[in-house]
């Protein structure tokens, strides 16, 4: 297998605002799209980045994701407003939706804001980073269409809906990012193991008809993690979103109604602010003392250390910035046949 090649950060975040541009989005909207993809990248997430390029192509092209969004913002009461995206691509949405609840933190201590009606979110973690890169904590839930196990139940029942929560401290520690979908595996990794050639860890997925397979190129739907505990999450962010802005979608996708089935999703994206509970140096300066606690317990047999929640992004993070983005020869094709479609000329192959 051929290695992947190199692509500079910045670089590829222009080749991808243009590709977007290309079809309809703005400048702005493009290059949100951009960031929010390139930030998996760079921080290791990439079933999450760029390699979602094509599928957004492919929503706009179809219509299911809308290239010139009216967004709409509801502030009816207090510290809740509500974004309807208008179908617009979870980047542009969530990236309006984390700006909002910064504003409404500062105003009433906490900022909790629901998104409905948009496509595929992108990596929630970097939502819930940017609100804790203004010194607040960041919470994000998502709910999206059934592709995961419910325990007890047959077939693609629920969401492999993602949470994430980052706390910032100091500055001595990199912020505590935790970003996890609900499910053993998410659909975008069993694709990575696909390409790799390799097995997946057993009790992670099932055939479509719901028999356990290791096999990426038979696995189809994803199992909850922790059986009923994942189950139950992923019905209760579906509650907390798509229930609470009126736009549920379990309902209607197994019900067969029209339309029921047509790709979106819901979110929650929260920030609170620590100083409407704790003088704030007193609040960074306990979570760093909590996080050396935990760096500091001595490592488990079979271990080198002890990582916490988003540790392993941040190193990649600094190490792709460095030294460029890895991107596979198949989908590094497949970027540049959409380009010249457009005369868009591709960065240059290679790490700086």
């Amino acid at each position: 297998m051929p290695s992947p090649i190199k692509i500079d950060p910045a670089e590829l975040r222009d080749y991808v605002r243009d590709l977007f541009q290309s079809r309809g989005v703005s400048a702005d909207d493009a290059g949100t799209i951009a960031e929010v993809l390139v930030w998996a990248n760079l921080r290791g997430v990439d079933s999450h980045g760029i390699a979602r390029v094509p599928r957004y192509l492919e929503l706009f092209g179809t219509g299911e994701a809308n290239a010139e969004p009216k967004i709409v913002v509801h502030n009816e009461k207090g510290a809740l407003a509500v974004v309807d995206a208008d179908r617009a691509a979870g980047p542009v949405a969530l990236t309006r939706a984390a700006d909002i609840a910064i504003a409404q933190a500062a105003q009433f201590g906490v900022g909790w804001v629901n998104v409905r009606r948009t496509v595929h979110t992108g990596a929630l973690g970097y939502y819930t980073n940017r609100i804790a890169e203004s010194g607040l904590i960041g919470m994000g839930l998502v709910a999206g269409m059934p592709n995961m196990g419910y325990e007890g139940a047959a077939g693609a029942s629920v969401a492999t809906s993602p949470l994430s929560i980052a706390v910032p401290g100091t500055g001595q520690y990199p912020t505590v990012v935790l970003d996890m979908a609900t499910a053993v595996i998410a659909l975008g990794k069993i694709a990575q193991f696909k390409k790799a050639g390799k097995d997946l860890p057993a009790g992670a997925a099932t055939t479509a008809d719901g028999v356990p397979t290791t096999d990426p190129a038979l696995a189809k739907i994803p199992l909850p993690v922790g059986g009923a505990k994942g189950s139950g999450m992923s019905l209760m962010f579906e509650l907390l979103t798509s229930v609470l802005v009126g736009e549920p979608i379990l309902p209607n996708f197994h019900s067969g109604v029209s339309g029921g089935k047509k790709h979106r999703q819901n979110a929650a994206i929260i920030a609170i602010d620590p100083s409407a509970a704790v003088a704030v140096n007193t609040f960074t300066s306990d979570v760093d003392a909590t996080i050396e606690t935990i760096r500091s317990l001595p490592v488990a047999e079979g271990y080198e250390r002890v990582i916490l929640p988003g540790q392993r992004g941040a190193e990649t993070f600094a190490d792709r910035s460095r030294n460029g983005i890895p991107v596979p020869e198949p989908l590094w094709n497949e970027l540049k046949t959409a380009a010249e479609t457009y005369s868009i000329t591709s960065p240059t192959v290679g790490a700086r």
